[in-house]
């Protein structure tokens, strides 16, 4: 089976030698949802600029559905579709307008355009709306708009980038439900680049975590938190964190993918338990409070292989 899209030792570097990304692979299957998740730097709107043929890379391959996006990039286009961070929908336009202009670009026309803007208003959300000018449109129905725009054309791949983002978490939480309506009724492959952790965890099949230009870690939510373990342990550490994190080190309790962020430690437990923790803790010496035990979140992943806070990276 062909991969809906096939990223092979992808690099971009810009004028003064700014590596943007670093020699990046990847397949996506068909019907496969997949992220990209990093923060802003790490090189993910770039590698999304590659796939659409709006960025020239400077080494490496992609395809899409097999076709390559730079020896063959119409036919690249032609399989896939994109929604931008920036709007770009006429504001001056309806909602229908925009639509059926968007169809006419594409050549889907007449009756099929009809019965396709019908079909995408209900299933976005915006039919009670697609007669308004879309200036007058809150930026979540917009966003619904766009999306509804960009699958016009019945893509094989579909691109959002960052599709939430400067939306109010109200908004947020209902277009990502109106995302993973789509992944239902759309016979299509979505790659998803985002910085909430989230909307990774709950719409991604697969996620690659992206940090400088390269992926650090690429697997199922699932796997990923499994590396954690079920249980964490939180505590703050008066002093030198690195002092008390060797001392939970070498009484059994931290390892290798324990880490810190200011002065509170988290400490993956696996087979440890609680009073092994507490025990350790006490016989280190270690002056501790706010203690306590959670379930890793991919939060947890991000920050163990990046350093980077989910909050810090928007």
């Amino acid at each position: 089976m062909t991969a809906a899209v096939s990223v092979q030792q992808l690099k971009k570097t810009y004028p003064g030698d700014v590596e943007a990304v670093k020699g990046i692979d990847f397949e996506v299957a068909p019907g496969e949802v997949f992220g990209l998740l990093g923060p802003n730097g790490a090189g993910k709107s770039t590698t999304i600029g590659m796939l659409t043929t709006t960025v020239l890379p400077t080494s490496g391959t992609a395809a899409l559905a097999g076709y390559d996006v730079v020896a063959q990039p119409l036919l690249a286009r032609s399989v896939s579709s994109v929604v931008f961070q920036e709007a770009v929908v006429d504001k001056g336009l309806t909602g229908r307008a925009n639509l059926q202009l968007h169809a006419d670009l594409w050549g889907v026309g007449g009756y099929r355009a009809a019965e396709r803007i019908k079909e995408l208003a209900g299933l976005l959300g915006i039919d009670e709306i697609v007669d308004r000018p879309a200036g007058s449109y809150s930026g979540g129905q917009r966003r619904r708009l766009e999306i509804a725009r960009a699958l016009i054309s019945n893509p094989l791949v579909l691109f959002l980038d960052e599709p939430t983002v400067g939306l109010d978490p109200r908004i947020r939480h209902e277009l990502l439900d109106v995302i993973a309506r789509l992944r239902r009724r759309e016979d299509m492959t979505i790659v998803l680049t985002t910085h909430y952790l989230e909307e990774a965890q709950r719409l991604c099949d697969r996620v690659a975590i992206v940090h400088c230009g390269e992926i650090v870690a690429l697997d199922t939510p699932a796997a990923l938190l499994a590396r954690l373990g079920d249980q964490l342990l939180e505590l703050r550490v008066a002093g030198d964190v690195s002092v008390a994190l060797a001392a939970l080190g070498a009484h059994g309790v931290a390892a290798g993918d324990a880490y810190v962020v200011g002065s509170t430690v988290t400490v993956p437990l696996h087979d440890a338990s609680i009073v092994d923790a507490l025990a350790a803790i006490d016989h280190a010496g270690l002056t501790a409070s706010d203690i306590s035990t959670r379930q890793p979140t991919l939060d947890d992943v991000y920050l163990r292989l990046t350093g980077v806070e989910g909050a810090a990276a928007a």
